[in-house]
């Protein structure tokens, strides 16, 4: 009976060990009932029949990454390139990733392969480097919606590497190397042209300063000059004035106004200044000066 009892026991915990399974998190269990898909056991604890039910798969849910094998490539130019891509997937519907396909992963990469080479060989080499983010936009479009059917969805698709010919990758260092260095002379031949700009612009602005400061020089001196000469000539005119007045008092004759006059004129000449202001009383002297030497001059000649 003890034997019994041992046995029946052992059988219970058989079962017990092939019924009970503990699903984990972000993973689901396929179940199959003898041989037919029967369930997708979630995360958690989960009751199966021996011998009549069966875990087909365990598949994850989380997101996935593959790297496809480098793949050497003809572009539009006939150029042969090596390509390095990255996929990155998640499974949406666990029975489709089972039964749709025989291998998820294999099925994604020959896609892969195959997408990379028809758009590549639609682009000439430049562009395949300058349209990164297009040839990996085109990439997931095109495996989001091959790989719909088989309960995937593609998330990104990168381009890790493009590996050109040795040949190709030196004929592209001295392109670039030239054109660095035109970049460089172009930038120094600016520099040189703009220093020249700038000291021309500063000669001028230098030669116009020293014009104007020169030509306000010379007004000044002008301006002094003009002072100066006025200033003689009020203080003479002044002499003048205290000299005819002094004479208009002691009630002259024409003869003795005249002689004082020319006094008076001869003083001023003897001056510093380039220009005498003569009064218009003394005008009347000189002309009478003028009269008296022509007739002087007359009875010269007759005699």
């Amino acid at each position: 009976m003890l034997i019994f009892l041992l046995i029946l026991l052992a059988i219970v915990f058989v079962i017990a060990v092939f019924s009970i399974k503990i699903v984990k998190q972000s993973e689901v269990y396929i179940i199959e009932r003898l041989g037919k898909f029967h369930k997708v056991a979630d995360a958690g604890l989960t009751i199966i029949i021996p011998f009549i039910d069966h875990v087909r798969s365990v598949v994850s849910l989380k997101q996935q990454t593959m790297d496809v094998p480098p793949q050497g490539v003809i572009t539009k130019d006939n150029v042969t390139i090596t390509i390095d891509t990255v996929v990155f997937y998640q499974i949406t519907d666990p029975a489709k990733a089972v039964y749709e396909i025989q291998s998820l992963k294999k099925g994604i990469e020959y896609l892969a392969i195959t997408t990379i080479r028809d758009i590549i060989g639609k682009m000439d080499l430049d562009e395949t480097f300058s349209s990164r983010d297009s040839i990996n936009n085109q990439l997931r479009v095109v495996l989001d919606e091959a790989t719909d059917k088989w309960g995937c969805k593609i998330d990104r698709v990168e381009i890790k590497d493009i590996t050109p010919p040795a040949d190709i990758r030196d004929a592209m260092e001295k392109e670039m190397n030239a054109e660095r260095n035109k970049r460089a002379m172009i930038l120094e031949s600016e520099a040189q042209r703009q220093s020249a700009i700038t000291i021309a612009e500063g000669k001028k602005q230098a030669a116009i300063l020293e014009a104007e400061a020169d030509k306000e020089s010379k007004i000044r001196r002008a301006d002094g000059e003009a002072q100066a000469i006025k200033a003689v000539a009020d203080a003479k005119a002044k002499e003048i004035q205290k000299v005819y007045d002094a004479i208009k008092s002691a009630n002259p004759d024409d003869k003795l106004v005249q002689l004082k006059s020319l006094e008076a004129l001869e003083e001023i000449a003897k001056g510093d200044a380039n220009k005498v202001f003569i009064p218009f009383e003394a005008t009347g002297a000189l002309s009478s000066l003028g009269a008296a030497k022509e007739i002087f001059d007359e009875n010269k000649k007759k005699k």
